[in-house]
């Protein structure tokens, strides 16, 4: 039997004349992760996946995603009448290219105005154009067929308190204000959603487990005015938001005040991330100024108070995680134990640690194979067996009022093969690099993460992501400019110059599809080190605190520096995880981080 919701939408387009749709993975503020109600594309396809783009023709449908979800697209797009595109492959198409392919001539493309962002649109645009045929984007199909769609969530706001946000909102706004200036622009207008909650030290619950609230903010000279859901906001959040000299509109009167904007206003905004409708609602003789949202950089540059929480974020968070260690290792053949209920143990010691607000992502508890997809989440209902052999890989993190965490450990749990080994000690030769790692300052991801890699390139191996990301403070685990990537993936936005300040992941691994999976993952805070006639140098701290598994290194295949490097990093975890553990499992941690030679 086919795919009846993509024959209901084939149906759908028929009856508009439209020839090619496209439905992305976005919400109306192209956030990397939606809530339910946006996941139009998962609806349509099957997938799962937060990136992917689905496109129907009328005879053809394609679903296109980056080397993280390759494996799992594949197997979760079976039977679904949809084709994978695998993005960056040699022979795969872009999508702009399969538009100009396969639209015909005088041809019609649609998509949801509100979930593609302006500079996405140019490009469709451009499509349509090289065909000259013309766009329809004033509807949702999928809302169409989507009869028992989820309602748009809507959580109250609450406030993050200076003492862990260390700025006020109204010291932002006029950051943004003075940029703003410097561009001689009289309205910023903004809907990232993860840089409005930062600018305003505001959060909610609209996505899981990203705490931020749907929103829309136009920041003018002298106003701010905050378009929002009115049931979000309470009285303590209203009066907050009037002493902030912001004024409260409705989230749905976004593009009728845009509309209303005079033609002589100079606009601040980013076209990657202002959605199409909304852009199309402003006159034409506004002038536009295309440049990143001020606030990206200064958000991902953490200020002392929000480094010394953060800290302390992931002291609480390490002691959950060795806790987790200890328990896995000493009960792992023991006693039962899945995926899943591996996971919620592990959920359960984070909600044990004071000022926990949520997990910073859903769980990757995958073993064995299943740790070759590198999103996997396991259900109650779908889970594997863990079993004494074989490695496990815990990709987690928490939010706390803190901060926010993320790590990954892969556990060995009892005979693996010399392969393994092998593998799993080239990792953490990797890891071991990058975290100690001295440069120049002006230096992006982009000059470092060969020398990550190199110890898997020198066998052979690679994997299909970058090796890091930005971190986000109580928002989106995931941000940028920051991250380490060998080539520049424009939409990924994280080849920028590494700032002191900045919080970037160091998580390189191998995967190997149908066999297993291995990521060693820490976090790393960009300071200052020496300046001399060659300029600033920098280098980085480490704030995740976990132990590296002592049973998956093969200590003759690293030289002495790495060694040591490892025996420094495990000295500095005991010291700050053995004062909030039993004394059992302080005994269990001083041979799990003893030192190798």
């Amino acid at each position: 039997m086919g795919n009846i919701r993509l024959e209901q939408l084939r149906e759908e387009m028929r009856k508009r004349g439209i020839d090619i749709y496209v439905v992305p993975s976005s919400d109306f503020h192209e956030s990397e992760y939606v809530g339910e109600y946006f996941r139009a594309r998962e609806f349509l396809t099957g997938f799962t996946g937060s990136a992917g783009t689905a496109v129907v023709t009328r005879d053809k449908a394609g679903l296109w995603t980056d080397g993280r979800y390759f494996i799992q697209a594949a197997a979760q797009l079976a039977g679904s009448g949809f084709d994978l595109y695998r993005m960056g492959e040699e022979g795969v198409p872009a999508i702009p290219d399969f538009l100009k392919a396969e639209l015909p001539e005088g041809g019609v493309l649609g998509f949801d105005g509100r979930v593609v962002s302006g500079s996405l649109a140019e490009t469709f645009q451009k499509a349509a154009d090289d065909r000259h045929g013309s766009l329809y984007v004033t509807e949702d199909l999928t809302d169409r067929i989507w009869t028992d769609r989820p309602a748009i969530a809507c959580t109250p706001l609450w406030i993050l308190t200076e003492e862990y946000s260390g700025e006020s909102a109204v010291s932002r706004l006029g950051r943004i204000r003075e940029r703003m200036a410097e561009e001689k622009a009289d309205v910023h207008i903004l809907s990232s959603l993860c840089d409005i909650a930062w600018i305003l030290n505001l959060r909610a619950d609209d996505i899981e487990h990203v705490p931020v609230f749907l929103s829309f903010l136009f920041i003018f000279k002298e106003k701010a005015v905050l378009f929002v859901q009115p049931d979000a906001v309470g009285d303590e959040a209203a009066a907050y938001l009037k002493n902030c000299g912001v004024e409260v509109d409705s989230y749905w009167n976004v593009y009728d005040a845009a509309s209303r904007l005079s033609e002589n206003t100079s606009v601040l905004m980013n076209r990657k991330m202002v959605n199409y409708r909304l852009i199309s609602s402003l006159s034409k003789r506004v002038k536009i100024i295309d440049r990143e949202d001020p606030s990206e950089l200064m958000k991902a540059v953490k200020n002392e108070t929000e480094l010394r929480n953060t800290r302390q974020a992931h002291l609480k968070d390490g002691v959950a995680m060795t806790k987790f260690m200890y328990w896995l290792k000493t009960n792992v053949g023991r006693i039962p134990m899945d995926e899943y209920t591996v996971g919620c143990y592990l959920d359960g010691l984070r909600r044990e640690q004071e000022h926990f607000l949520d997990l910073s992502f859903e769980d990757i508890c995958a073993y064995g194979p299943n740790a070759a997809m590198m999103h996997y989440a396991a259900t109650a209902d779908q889970k594997a067996s863990v079993q004494p052999e074989g490695m496990l890989l815990v990709d987690s993190g928490g939010h706390y009022l803190e901060g926010t965490t993320d790590i990954t450990r892969t556990f060995i749990l009892g005979p693996v093969t010399p392969e393994m080994k092998r593998h799993f000690t080239a990792v953490v030769r990797c890891n071991l690099a990058l975290a100690n790692l001295r440069f120049l300052y002006g230096c992006g991801g982009i000059s470092m993460d060969v020398v990550c890699r190199e110890p898997l390139w020198e066998l052979g191996l690679d994997y299909k992501c970058g090796t890091g990301h930005g971190v986000g403070h109580i928002l989106n685990v995931h941000e940028g400019p920051n991250g380490f990537r060998y080539r520049v993936v424009p939409e990924r936005k994280d080849s920028g110059v590494l700032e002191a300040g900045m919080i970037t992941t160091d998580e390189p691994g191998v995967y190997l599809e149908g066999e297993y999976g291995i990521r060693i993952e820490n976090e790393l805070i960009c300071v200052k080190d020496e300046k001399n006639e060659y300029g600033q140098f920098m280098r980085f701290e480490p704030i995740t605190w976990c132990p590296i598994d002592l049973d998956g290194i093969e200590p003759e295949l690293m030289n002495e520096k790495e060694k040591q490097w490892l025996n420094e990093y495990h000295a500095m975890v005991r010291e700050n995880i053995s004062p909030y553990l039993t004394e059992e499992e302080r005994d269990w941690l001083k041979v799990y981080t003893r030192e190798i030679v």
